[in-house]
C-alpha cells in the first residue's frame, strides 16, 4: 500500500518536496491532494505535478479522508497552527523546519501529536541522506576516536527574500539556515544538551539576525562552533575532528552529496529531478519522505533519526541563542 500524502502550501519548498517524492516508487508514495490559501494556486500546482485534487483551504485538506500524512510547507510562523489543524484531524504530519518559532510552540505541537496519537516529525531532511547515515555509522564504530570539535557553517545571500528578513514572517539566519548547522552538531553529540551556549550576532533593522556565531561546550571538554549568515556566501562545509581522524562534509553541508573521511572522498549523488528545482539537491528530500513511510509502516509516532526530543533540543538552543543576540518574535511573549 502506498503512503498517501497531502501537500500543504503550493510554494517553492512544496514544489521541491513533490518533485523529490516522485523520484520514489509510485507504489510506495502517492500524492492525493494539494492545498493552498488560494484555490487557483493549488490548481496550478496540481496541474504542474499531475495531482488529482486541489483545495483552496487547509481545512479541506484536513477533512480529506484519503490522506494519511500531510507535508506542511508553509512559512515559519504558521507551522504551529497549521500542524495543529492536521493533527487534530488525526493526520500524521511532516512539518518543515524549524518545527516552530520557539520551544514553547514545539512543546505544544509534541503534546498535540501525543493527544491525537499521530506521527509528527520535523523535516530535517539532512538527517536521512546516505552521506549522513555513513557519518553516523563511522561515529558509532568509533572510527574518529573521541570527537573533540565540530565546526559547521551555512551562509547564503538572502537579503532580498522577504521571509528571510521580515520578523513577522519568522525571518532570521538562525531559524532559516543556522538550524542546519545546529542539528548537525546535535546529531554528532547524540542529542546531548550542551553545558554552555555562547552566541554573538548582528541584527537587521527588522529585528532579526543577519548572522550569528554560536559556540557550544559539551561534557568531557568537547566543543562545537557554527556560523550562519543571510548576508554572504560562506564555504558551507562541516568538519568533525576526533582524536583518530576527521570527517569533512563539503558544500553543501545541509544536503551532502560527498564525504571526505581522513582525506579520502566518496560521492553520494542524489537523483535527477523531472522539473527544475528551487533549492540545491532538493531531490534529497526523498530520504525523509521514505523515513516517514517506514515509521508509519512500523506504527511509530516519531522517527528515531529525528525524534521529538531532537526537535525540542534544537528549539531550546535556538531560544537561548536568540535571547543572547536579542532576536524576539511576537510569539515569544505569548
Amino acid at each position: 500500500m502506498a503512503t498517501r500524502w497531502g501537500i500543504c502550501s503550493a510554494g517553492k519548498i512544496s514544489h521541491d518536496f513533490t518533485v523529490a517524492l516522485k523520484t520514489l516508487p509510485p507504489g510506495d508514495h502517492q500524492i492525493v491532494a494539494v492545498a493552498a490559501r488560494r484555490l487557483q494556486d493549488a490548481q496550478a500546482f496540481a496541474k504542474k505535478h499531475s495531482i488529482s485534487r486541489a483545495y483552496g483551504s487547509y481545512e479541506e485538506l484536513a477533512r480529506d479522508q484519503d490522506i494519511e500524512v500531510v507535508y506542511v510547507g508553509v512559512i515559519h510562523p504558521y507551522h504551529l497552527s497549521t500542524s495543529l489543524l492536521f493533527m487534530n484531524a488525526k493526520k500524521n504530519v511532516l512539518c518543515e523546519k524549524p518545527m516552530a518559532l520557539n520551544s514553547r510552540q514545539v512543546q505544544e505541537m509534541l503534546a498535540a501529536a501525543k493527544t491525537n496519537n499521530v506521527f509528527l516529525m520535523e523535516a530535517v531532511w539532512t538527517r536521512f541522506f546516505p552521506a549522513t547515515l555513513e557519518i553516523k555509522r563511522l561515529l558509532a564504530q568509533g572510527e574518529l576516536g573521541e570527537v573533540k570539535l565540530v565546526r559547521a557553517e551555512f551562509g547564503v545571500p538572502l537579503m532580498h527574500v522577504p521571509r528571510a528578513v521580515e520578523k513577522e514572517l519568522g525571518g532570521g539566519a538562525l531559524l532559516d539556515i543556522g538550524i542546519y548547522c545546529l542539528q548537525f552538531i546535535c546529531m554528532v553529540f547524540n542529542g546531548e544538551k550542551p553545558e554552555s551556549i555562547q552566541a554573538t550576532g548582528v541584527c537587521l533593522d527588522t529585528g532579526v539576525d543577519e548572522g550569528m556565531v554560536v559556540t557550544l561546550k559539551f561534557s568531557r571538554n568537547r566543543m562545537a562552533v557554527f556560523t550562519c549568515s543571510i548576508a554572504v556566501e560562506l564555504p558551507n562545509d562541516a568538519v568533525i575532528s576526533g582524536t583518530k581522524g576527521t570527517i569533512r562534509v563539503p558544500a553543501h553541508m545541509w544536503s551532502p552529496t560527498s564525504l571526505v573521511v581522513n582525506g579520502k572522498e566518496t560521492q553520494y549523488p542524489v537523483p535527477e529531478p523531472y522539473l527544475p528545482l528551487n533549492f540545491t539537491n532538493s531531490t534529497g528530500m526523498r530520504y525523509e519522505a521514505e523515513e516517514v513511510r517506514q515509521c508509519l509502516l512500523k506504527g511509530l509516532k516519531e522517527s528515531p533519526g529525528m525524534s521529538h526530543a531532537d526537535s525540542l533540543l534544537l528549539a531550546e538552543v535556538e531560544d537561548e541563542a536568540r535571547r543572547q543576540v536579542g532576536v524576539v518574535y511576537s510569539q515569544d511573549g505569548q
